[in-house]
């Protein structure tokens, strides 16, 4: 069974792409990433087809949603209240089905059904209520420790929770921190960083030996683990935080701290030192390892994110790096 099918409309000689019978959501109709629009001319009949083939019955798209994906309410057959993300597998996000099916019950939100096609992932997901994310929630003080709890929960090692075969598939740390580095190292070299050349070279140079040297256990790491990607299940005494849109790769858990912390700017560029200090503190991990990874990364961000240099110069400072 489906209902609202794919579809394309005319409004004042605009073509308007529809899927499941409703708008693009704002960031998906306004990318500029060349293969994610390629992606999207095929996504209606994409859309219908896992409508029909799964027996769903979609709503409109959550607003303003994601650059690369498409995720709506939807009801299956027997009328439960379920979403269904409809993802473009890209490099960083490609392992997200398996990662999610990985920690069922250890702290993802539940997965009823997942497929990887070619360029798309697709899956079918328990609709988390209230599904208030943790960074509308709680002090930040609070979201640390919500954030390290949970965190804690899920640096397991793949083959512990999955098939081998399953857990082989999950690439290396070094593997996107290499990646990370050399699109670093080109905007330095194109004079788009602040940062003295000294600085810039250890930083990127600690970058890509953190994770190759790790010589710890290799652990499921979610990668973009930040407050709205945890979102809130029941409320009060018996709310639970559960976590969505992963990026998985293995390796050194210190790594999974960082975005947490880059998504509070203001911390991170007045005390990173104290900041990584603390996550260590309530994660068991090493606050010098946590204190390296930060300044690592931090370097590697200038030209992306606000405060970066900023943060990276305080941590030079204090003797890291």
């Amino acid at each position: 069974m489906i209902e609202s099918d794919a579809e394309t409309g005319d409004d004042a000689g605009t073509t308007e792409t529809l899927v499941a019978g409703h708008a693009l959501p704002p960031l998906l109709a306004s990318t500029d990433d060349p293969g994610v629009i390629a992606w999207c001319a095929e996504l209606p009949q994409i859309v219908a087809t896992v409508l029909t083939r799964w027996s769903l019955k979609a709503s409109a798209p959550f607003s303003p949603g994601g650059s690369a994906a498409w995720v709506a309410p939807v009801q299956d057959r027997d009328g439960a209240e379920l979403v269904l993300k409809v993802a473009w597998a890209h490099e960083e996000s490609r392992d997200e089905a398996a990662g999610m099916a990985a920690w069922q019950g250890l702290g993802a939100a539940r997965v009823l059904r997942s497929e990887l096609q070619g360029q798309t992932s697709l899956l079918l997901m328990e609709q988390v209520l209230p599904g208030t994310p943790l960074a509308d929630l709680l002090t930040w003080p609070e979201r640390d420790e919500v954030a390290a709890g949970l965190l804690r929960r899920m640096w397991v090692r793949p083959e512990t929770v999955l098939p081998s075969a399953e857990a082989a598939q999950f690439r290396p740390l070094s593997q996107m921190c290499a990646w990370w580095a050399d699109e670093a190292q080109a905007r330095a070299d194109a004079g788009d960083s602040p940062l003295p050349r000294d600085i810039v070279d250890r930083g990127l140079a600690l970058f890509r030996s953190l994770p190759r040297e790790w010589d710890g256990d290799q652990v499921l790491l979610a990668t973009d683990f930040h407050p709205s990607n945890v979102l809130a299940r029941g409320d009060a005494a018996a709310r639970e935080w559960v976590l969505i849109d992963p990026k998985p790769y293995v390796g050194d858990p210190h790594y999974d701290l960082l975005q947490h912390m880059l998504n509070d700017p203001e911390r991170v560029t007045s005390q990173p030192g104290a900041f990584a200090e603390r996550m260590a503190g309530l994660t068991g991990l090493d606050p010098v390892r946590a204190k390296q990874w930060l300044f690592a990364r931090c370097v590697q961000e200038v030209g992306v994110m606000d405060g970066a240099a900023r943060a990276a110069l305080k941590l030079v400072a204090d003797g890291v790096g």
